[in-house]
């Protein structure tokens, strides 16, 4: 699993000997040949870069124990190991109750460092998680919970935090699966209205003939079924912070109503003889480029620039590699108390590679489903590539050439030995099309790619073209043969070229 190690010890060999041994586990690592300069990255700005110190209790000056004291007058949360050469009784307990996990003696062994970091890396992002979850859940979730280690993601958390400190409407942009509610809910923590209501709309599960009731309220008999009074999510949220998640999937004519509820700051309940005023701080999400639905008409202009007025982009996982050791150490960490499976205390540095190796096209959440897969599928202590069988399948590279009798798909050798011109010919056909079998535009011959370059399901027109293409290359533009293989007669195959088109020479 990989973290980030300070390792503090005035001794240059002990040092050296850790750095190899963490870098041998699979972790990063920064030394500090004494408590004080401990101390001053421990406190400094790059205090968060840290997972965990492994700290030698005898230094000249300040020690270990002085360290410990002052770390935990900061509160600071890192888990820290100790080590000496002194294994008394009275010094572990000194050490402990100074704020220290664990304990080694020096010489430590490998294997017993390499569990202890472990087991430390884990509850420490255990206790991280249920942290988050708390203050998620209590509506006092900030940015300092959130998981990142990029500078993009630093950029978003810096936006966030100018934004909370006032009410105005923020739009969250991003792909689906990045953390857009996360970012959302951090806003609300970090502002003078956390603790108060949090409330979550999604417009794209919304029933068209609901979102005004749901989102507005409606009055006792305004419409058939309405039998008793409704307050709608505006209301909710009074005093509080209303996220609009998916919001350019809401009709036009509850764009308007939005529009005077941001405006006026009150809304108009269906079948109400009078407005009503609330007081409510907007958050809108969205997955898609509003500006262009604005162009196509789907979206409301003067709606866009209400809602536009402080953007906030979040990067997609792909344009942020290095949070994913983090993210998976989290995951890691959840999942194994979860499943009861307490023995999964991290994943191979290896596996770590071959993730960042993938491009996520379903960001955070794809990420955290693989792990949850992973974790469920582990025997092991350690997550491995053959926990992530789908991640594998699509990052693997092209097998190397295999002998000629499998290449070709079965036509023997003859009895000399000899392979006919032809059958060379196919040999190189197909070393070409695997050499292509992962490539991100093409696939090999006979086989169509059911995702875009995107990550999108293509359209069935695009699939059908595709396919059509394909059957008159296969059957060398024998159309008799090609429409009875793909079903249909010929007066239909001939039609679907000109709607495409195309004719049978250019579709070979």
């Amino acid at each position: 699993m990989s973290g980030r190690i300070l390792i503090v010890d005035d001794d240059p060999v002990q040092r050296r000997l850790l750095e190899e041994a963490v870098k041998r586990f699979g972790y990063k690592s920064q030394t500090a040949s004494d408590g004080a300069k401990a101390l001053a990255l421990l406190k400094g700005a790059k205090a968060t870069e840290f997972d965990l110190v492994i700290l030698d209790l005898v230094m000249p000056e300040v020690d270990g124990i002085t360290v410990l004291t002052e770390l935990r007058e900061a509160k600071s949360k890192i888990p820290v190991i100790v080590q000496t050469a002194h294994g008394g009784i009275d010094t572990v307990i000194k050490a402990m109750r100074a704020g220290a996990q664990d304990f080694v003696v020096k010489p430590v062994s490998p294997e017993r460092l390499e569990v202890s970091i472990r087991n430390m890396l884990k509850v420490s992002a255990l206790e991280d998680e249920l942290t988050r979850i708390h203050s998620q859940t209590t509506g006092t979730l900030t940015f300092n919970n959130i998981v990142t280690r990029s500078e993009t993601m630093d950029r978003v958390l810096r936006l966030g935090e100018k934004a909370a400190s006032s009410t105005i409407p923020i739009l969250i942009e991003g792909e689906s699966g990045v953390g857009k509610e996360l970012i959302a809910r951090a806003i609300q923590g970090t502002s003078d209205r956390k603790s108060k209501p949090f409330i979550t709309v999604n417009c794209g599960a919304i029933p068209d003939h609901l979102v005004e009731s749901i989102l507005f309220g409606h009055e006792k008999g305004a419409f058939t079924g309405a039998v008793d009074r409704h307050i709608g999510k505006f209301q909710e949220a009074s005093g509080g912070t209303l996220f609009l998640d998916e919001v350019g999937e809401l009709p036009l004519d509850v764009q308007v109503k939005l529009l005077r509820a941001l405006q006026e700051g009150e809304v108009d309940p269906v079948g109400s003889r009078k407005p009503i005023k609330v007081d409510f701080r907007l958050i809108s999400a969205t997955n898609r480029r509003l500006l262009d639905q604005v162009k196509e008409g789907k979206f409301r202009e003067d709606l866009y620039y209400r809602l536009n007025v402080f953007p906030i982009w979040i990067p997609p996982l792909r344009d942020r590699l290095e949070d994913i050791p983090s993210l998976v150490r989290y995951f890691v960490a959840r999942f194994a108390a979860e499943e009861s499976k307490p023995h999964v205390t991290g994943i191979e540095p290896r596996a770590v590679q071959m993730l960042q190796s993938y491009d996520w096209p379903g960001n955070i959440r794809q990420l955290e489903n693989a792990v949850y897969r992973a974790v469920v599928l582990c025997d092991g202590s350690l997550l491995t590539c053959e926990d992530f069988p789908q991640i594998v399948q699509v990052t693997a590279p092209p097998k190397p050439e295999a002998d000629r009798q499998t290449l070709i798909g079965g036509h023997e050798m003859g009895r000399s030995g000899t392979v006919s011109q032809e059958d060379l010919q196919d040999q190189e056909f197909i070393r070409t099309e695997a050499r292509s079998a992962f490539d991100s535009s093409t696939a090999p011959f006979g086989f169509m790619r059911s995702i875009d370059d995107h990550g999108h399901v293509r359209t069935l027109e695009d699939a059908e073209l595709e396919l059509i293409r394909l059957a008159i290359s296969h059957y060398g533009g024998r159309m008799t043969e090609v429409a009875k293989r793909l079903g249909i007669g010929r007066s239909t195959l001939y039609r679907k070229l000109k709607e495409y088109g195309l004719d049978d020479k250019s579709a070979a």
